[in-house]
């Protein structure tokens, strides 16, 4: 099969004949149908942590071929499922294959089925950001989720998350909540999220925001519906959000950037006891802070997939609880996506495997936020924003 593989030594990755994956007992084999850039995919091309050899990639779509002997008949599994999910590509030292090729295989209930109201294009770019985002407000965070999760195990494994409990998060009857980067895929799925919060609970949500000022009018709209948005090219942004909060601060904030000074600057905007979940880690230098009233909370979106990850210069603990809320959101996000919760728009991008790294990878740039410069003039390398770019294979 045709497989996108990393080049290692010449930072880049290139497509290669490989051997078909072969499905363990607990897994499902996958026709891929589109897959999904995310900023991590071109990051570690260009700074690889994997081997040269390995397949890259995280994001996919696409249709059962045949399913593992320990499968269960009541997953709805078999041969013509539409599925979707994610998987680590080369995003860590661990060797382990990615997505961007014509087969894959993953864990059957780390997949979410994709309805027919929904295409494969659409599906590719769901996984790994909308589960980014409900790990940080409802595994982390601890907001309401509308669907049950080990709550004792993740208290198991992290006591200071002690407002998971159960009747331990008091929720002020109206919550201010800040998002860092409202226009990213992350920040458009975390809005929707605090809103779905907001309703089972009945309480009241005040939604602030940073983003473009081109944004602002979508985001304003339903179904992320924000009340006050900030134009974080502005330097005196935070001094903003606190004089709409009459200098109190908001309860919860979500950087969905997590670069640079953004998380420091982020912090500043909360109460003396509120939250910050973060996207990316201290540990690897991803982010610098001075003193801070408290450390931010990060989790890798990879401790869904239940594994050790040797992740940026540091190791991500297996996480037995972080991958038993993965299964029970992809659960819930079959039924929800498209319906309570709108997807995210994408930008179908031409030519398949062959231009990722030419086209999709130069938009992404290296990775962080301030690295995304644009000269072509083709209509599909326009600059990017609150879009996924998607491949169909």
């Amino acid at each position: 099969m045709k497989a996108l593989v990393l080049r290692a030594e010449e930072r880049t990755a290139r497509i290669e004949d490989i051997a078909p994956p072969v499905p363990s007992s607990n897994e499902i084999l996958v026709e891929v149908k589109a897959i999904a850039l995310n900023p991590i995919d071109p990051l570690y091309v260009r700074h690889p942590l994997g081997k040269t050899g390995r397949t890259i990639g995280s994001d996919f779509a696409g249709i059962v071929l045949s399913t593992g002997s320990s499968v269960p008949a009541s997953s709805g599994l078999k041969s013509g499922s539409r599925i979707a999910g994610f998987l680590q590509g080369a995003c860590s030292v661990n060797d382990r294959p990615g997505a961007f090729a014509e087969l894959a295989t993953i864990d059957w209930d780390l997949v979410w089925h994709v309805p027919d109201t929904v295409s494969f294009e659409e599906a590719c770019g769901v996984s790994l950001v909308s589960l980014t985002a409900a790990q940080g407000l409802w595994f982390r965070l601890g907001l309401p989720a509308p669907f049950g999760y080990d709550k004792v195990g993740a208290l198991e494994e992290h006591p200071a998350w002690t407002w998971l409990g159960e009747g331990q998060l008091q929720l002020p009857e109206t919550i201010d909540f800040f998002i860092y980067g409202a226009s990213t895929s992350v920040g458009l799925y975390a809005a929707q999220m605090i809103r779905i919060s907001a309703d089972l609970t009945g309480k009241k949500v005040r939604l602030f925001g940073a983003a473009s000022k081109a944004r602002w009018e979508k985001l304003k709209a339903m179904p992320f519906g924000y009340d006050h948005l900030v134009d974080y090219h502005d330097e005196d942004w935070p001094e903003h959000i606190r004089k709409l909060t009459e200098n109190a601060g908001v309860h919860f904030a979500y950087d969905c950037i997590s670069e640079g000074s953004s998380v420091e600057t982020v912090s500043s905007t909360l109460t003396s006891n509120g939250k910050n979940a973060v996207v990316r880690s201290r540990a690897g230098g991803a982010w610098q802070a001075g003193m801070l009233p408290f450390e931010p909370i990060y989790g890798a979106v990879w401790e869904g997939l239940g594994e050790e990850v040797q992740y940026q210069g540091f190791v991500v603990e297996r996480s037995p609880a972080a991958r038993d809320f993965a299964v029970a959101f992809y659960k819930w996000l079959g039924q929800a996506i498209g319906s309570s919760l709108r997807l995210v728009p994408i930008r179908r991008m031409p030519g398949g495997l062959s231009k990722v790294v030419e086209d999709g990878f130069m938009l992404l740039g290296s990775g962080s936020m301030g690295d995304r410069k644009m000269e072509r003039s083709e209509e599909w390398m326009r600059p990017l924003s609150a879009e996924k770019l998607v491949y169909s294979l």
